[in-house]
């Protein structure tokens, strides 16, 4: 894995063989970038069909990830640290508000918009570091603060089940030959609250079979195939997860957070106490016996309600219905919280938003 990943785009040169010879028109990329548009273009459409989304495109390069959705979010906002590569994306077509950001230092502020929202990440996290992959991924949970606040789409261009991964052993040591498998992914988001819902595979074949060209037609049509019929998500070499919010980062909680408490329960309408459906120790309001109050809760001897001095005794209208803290139908402790699965959040074969 190379370290000056960012620093390499930050030379005009290198931006411009990333968009003119990476993403030449009949190239290997531009062959994924087509049927990912038309994925993209069609997850946009069934996942925010009363209200278009704001796009907020992170390590946004040449604006690609823009360039794909343009005419179906309500806006759109790049954000990364070369401003080579910015200049580029307006040169190109995309339709954005540009930032350029710090390479370091705190997690960037998105841009404050209304929901819903759709992040955007691709082709970063597989030649970066743990800092930088916590860092996009941060960034995209400020954005998604909950479920419904919108998608993430993060890209790996690079799975470790793919065919690629055969040249392992023969280019793993080479600083520009990485991997990711869809675990890794998959707890990456974890650590942020993110849980993968869907996810869609783009090219079966590696590059060099789009490089001969009595192969190309037939690795072609496979993948255009496969992409279209949805099976080759496990075992493709570049790999889109859909991610939805559904726990807080990890790093935000205490110990003992990670399950739902008494505490996150709704509270009654006028009442100082947590009320839960399925708490023994809600009171319903028809119950015909009545709980004896905490000494704390007694009324003074001027309330309009009129409480015994006797504080081990509950006050009824109905003396035979009181019950005491010696009854014999005490009340149940609420249940324990269920434990936080420890197993990473992925449910890549999950179609529902």
């Amino acid at each position: 894995m190379r370290t000056d990943y960012t620093q390499i785009f930050q030379d005009s040169a290198a931006v411009e063989k990333y968009e003119h010879i990476v993403y030449a028109p009949d190239s290997y990329w531009s062959a994924i970038n087509r049927r990912q548009r038309e994925y993209l273009r069609g997850l946009a459409r069934r996942a925010f069909p009363y209200r278009r989304p704001v796009q907020h495109d992170f390590a946004c390069g040449t604006g690609r990830a823009i360039r794909i959705l343009h005419g179906l979010v309500r806006g759109a906002h790049g954000y990364d640290t070369s401003a080579a590569m910015l200049t580029k994306a307006h040169e190109v077509g995309a339709y954005a508000v540009m930032h350029q950001i710090d390479e370091t230092g705190p997690v960037p502020i998105p841009v404050p918009t209304d929901a819903p929202a759709l992040v955007t990440v691709f082709r970063l996290l597989l030649n970066v570091d743990e800092v930088v992959r916590d860092r996009a991924i941060a960034f995209a949970a400020q954005v998604l603060p909950h479920y419904d606040a919108g998608l993430l789409v993060v890209e790996n261009h690079g799975n470790a089940h793919s065919l690629r991964h055969l040249r392992h052993r023969r280019h793993g040591a080479k600083p520009w030959f990485s991997e990711l498998s869809h675990d890794d992914v998959a707890t990456i988001l974890d650590r942020h609250g993110f849980t993968i819902v869907e996810q869609r595979g783009f090219a079966l074949f590696t590059q060099g079979w789009y490089g001969r060209r009595w192969l190309r037609p037939i690795a072609q049509f496979v993948d255009d195939l496969a992409t279209r019929v949805g099976l080759a998500g496990r075992y493709s070499v570049n790999v889109l997860y859909i991610a939805r919010r559904t726990r807080p980062t990890l790093g935000s909680l205490a110990s003992g957070d990670l399950a739902p408490s008494a505490s996150e329960q709704p509270r009654s309408p006028g009442s100082s106490h947590l009320v839960s459906p399925e708490s023994s120790d809600a009171v319903s309001p028809e119950s015909s016996h009545a709980v004896s109050p905490e000494p704390s809760q007694m009324g003074s001897p001027e309330s309009s309600h009129a409480v015994s001095p006797e504080p081990s005794h509950a006050v009824s209208p109905e003396p035979s219905h009181a019950v005491s803290p010696e009854s014999s139908h005490p009340v149940e402790p609420a249940a324990e919280p269920a434990e936080e699965s420890e197993r990473p959040r992925r449910d890549p074969d999950a179609e529902s938003w």
